[in-house]
């Protein structure tokens, strides 16, 4: 899919930094981030954990306490910043307008009320439906996710159901609506690759009947292949390399980029090594993020000093794809160096 710029975004991320307080100090786990977000585009997110994904999509829901986090810059929807918004204000736009499917749909589910009860909930808060036209609507909802036996569900508690169920109740509650914009945070996380497959093939259906844009947090570069449009690769709360799913996947320039895709098991490899490639190192924690320089340095620490900018920036490569730092001109794996 590709895009214009005459193409009005459904939504635009611009100078975003997300700080959590920890003691006296705020720390950015989002820093500097710029994105958008097309008409019935997929625009996955990828990276390690604790890269910013989740911060990144919990800041324009709006679901962050004042009192341990800040955010600065703009989200801007409907010609609005979210970030000025109070929070009587974000509740009319969440669900209604932006839905959230979170990562863990048992944690997430209040076990102390009926699924059909919770799906309502919003449909309550957000439409005039009377009682009749939401129970209906409640049933409409979970036949439309592949639940079976919709009727019964409805009656049931969340621990009745199994972790594929629950995730389609997620997905159900984030439709309820019908959102222009979804947000879904590792929504196959811990399902069997068969129920995996159909939530993959339920979001793309859904998405074609509503046409509406879908962020897709992940760290399943196979789930990015597959459903994608354009990737944003995060490191360390910052975008290292934005491009489509073809400049990613068959020209990536960044290394951790590069190490990501490297890190995929290759079956189709004659090597007869079994090793798996591993990255050096982890993602630094908040505390230790460096304020200046590569964030990645420290994990390629056989790339010379002066291959890295003291103030990285993204470099555009053309046809939007964008790479941060210059260690990417010269950038090569320790196995491949001459010794």
């Amino acid at each position: 899919m590709e895009w214009e710029d005459s193409f009005v975004s459904l939504l635009e991320i611009k100078n975003l930094e997300t700080a959590f307080r920890i003691g006296d100090e705020y720390y950015n786990a989002v820093d500097q981030i710029s994105l958008d977000l097309q008409p019935n585009e997929v625009l996955a997110i990828v990276g390690e954990s604790g890269c910013g994904k989740s911060t990144l999509a919990t800041t324009v829901m709006g679901l962050h306490n004042s009192n341990y986090t800040r955010s600065k810059g703009e989200v801007l929807y409907n010609n609005q910043n979210l970030l000025d918004l109070s929070e009587e204000e974000m509740a009319k736009i969440r669900t209604k307008e932006i839905g959230m499917i979170f990562q863990d749909p048992l944690s997430s589910l209040n076990p102390l009320q009926k699924i059909g009860r919770q799906i309502e909930e919003a449909l309550v808060y957000h439409t005039n439906l009377d009682k009749k036209q939401r129970q209906d609507r409640v049933l409409e909802l979970l036949n439309q996710v592949g639940i079976p036996y919709p009727e019964r569900c409805a009656n049931q508690y969340p621990h009745e159901l199994s972790g594929g169920m629950r995730q389609r109740v997620m997905i159900a509650m984030a439709l309820s609506c019908k959102p222009n914009i979804i947000i879904a945070d590792e929504p196959t996380t811990a399902l069997d690759v068969t129920i995996q497959a159909q939530i993959l093939d339920l979001l793309k259906e859904l998405q074609d009947e509503m046409e509406a844009g879908i962020i897709l947090i992940t760290h399943d570069l196979g789930v990015v292949a597959e459903m994608a449009d354009r990737v944003a690769v995060l490191y360390a709360g910052q975008v290292i390399e934005i491009g489509t799913v073809s400049q990613i996947f068959k020209n990536s320039q960044h290394p951790y980029t590069k190490s990501l895709l490297k890190s995929i098991p290759n079956f189709q490899d004659d090597s007869e090594s079994d090793e798996l490639y591993v990255i050096d190192g982890m993602v630094p924690s908040l505390r230790n993020l460096k304020r200046i320089g590569c964030r990645f340095a420290d994990r390629i620490s056989w790339l010379p000093q002066e291959a890295h900018e003291e103030n990285p920036t993204l470099h555009d490569l053309g046809d939007g794809h964008q790479v941060r730092c210059t260690c990417y001109q010269t950038f090569y794996f320790k196995e491949d160096a001459v010794k």
